[in-house]
């Protein structure tokens, strides 16, 4: 039976012969380190399908999965930041806007479109944190303001995904003013009677918590997503005190009150149009 046993010990491919397995063909969870093909990742909406930790994705994710055969209208596509302030760190501000418009190809820190997310007309506004951290500056704030009254004249409910590191430093008061402006639409939005789906992704803080992000009709959040205003280290520095297991954590922001519920990414599409139809 000498088929049977092998003759020779070791693997005798020569290296020319060898095959490398693509790129991008794997994904290896960060959370449980386990290793899945990356289509099934993409098919269970980018979460884990081992532990269900959800990656981080942006406004071409989060479209594709609730708009209607990723069919949308994107409002103020072209519109991108100044330089107000002549502001220069490392490098000019409007060089590193460049430098990242080029590295991501978006415009900015938000994208807003309009389309039919299970026959529903909405509003969605979606934050890429891939953009100078999802920062809020003058152009995010525009942008959301205008996909606001878009939503309000069109009597159609609009959903804000957060995803954001606060205000961004390089336009100074002109970021936090946004706070205000976004706000204020926002209760022209509550006025009008038309609904208000936030919806925090991780991580959100800073500003965007501050003002937007925290003024839903219904606030929701995906699991495990860092919810806060300062971090966790800046706040153990300053009250001198250990935080709390999962402190800033969805679910602990969820047990003292400050979301309505969590939501998995994969059923984010349904349970948001099942909570719409509840409302019209």
């Amino acid at each position: 039976m000498s088929w049977f046993v092998r003759k020779e010990k070791g693997i005798n491919t020569p290296t020319e012969m060898k095959r490398e397995a693509p790129d991008g063909l794997w994904y290896q969870c960060p959370s449980c380190k386990k290793i899945m093909h990356t289509r099934e990742h993409k098919l269970s909406a980018y979460t884990c399908a081992h532990c269900n930790y959800h990656d981080k994705v942006g406004s071409e994710a989060y479209f594709e999965l609730l708009f209607d055969n990723n069919e949308f209208t994107e409002l103020d596509a072209n519109l991108h930041s100044g330089d107000p302030l002549n502001f220069i760190d490392t490098k000019p501000y409007p060089d590193r806007i460049r430098a990242t418009m080029l590295k991501t190809g978006l415009k900015d820190a938000v994208r807003t479109a309009h389309g039919k997310m299970n026959e529903i007309d909405i509003t969605i506004a979606c934050m890429d944190f891939n953009f100078i951290g999802g920062s809020m500056g003058s152009v995010v704030g525009e942008k959301i303001a205008r996909a606001i009254d878009y939503s309000l004249q069109n009597k159609q409910p609009f959903l804000m995904i957060s995803r954001s590191g606060g205000a961004r430093m390089m336009e100074a008061g002109l970021s936090l003013m946004q706070m205000a402006k976004t706000s204020a639409k926002l209760a022209l939005l509550s006025e009008g009677k038309v609904p208000y789906i936030s919806l925090l992704t991780d991580p959100t803080t800073g500003g965007v918590t501050a003002s937007y992000a925290m003024l839903g009709d219904f606030n929701i959040s995906e699991p495990g997503a860092l919810i806060g205003f300062a971090g966790p280290r800046v706040i153990r520095e300053t009250i001198g005190k250990d935080l709390p297991k999962g402190f800033q954590s969805a679910e602990f922001v969820l047990e003292h009150g400050f979301l309505d519920f969590i939501v998995d990414r994969k059923d984010l599409k349904d349970k948001l149009s099942s909570l719409l139809k509840i409302l019209y």
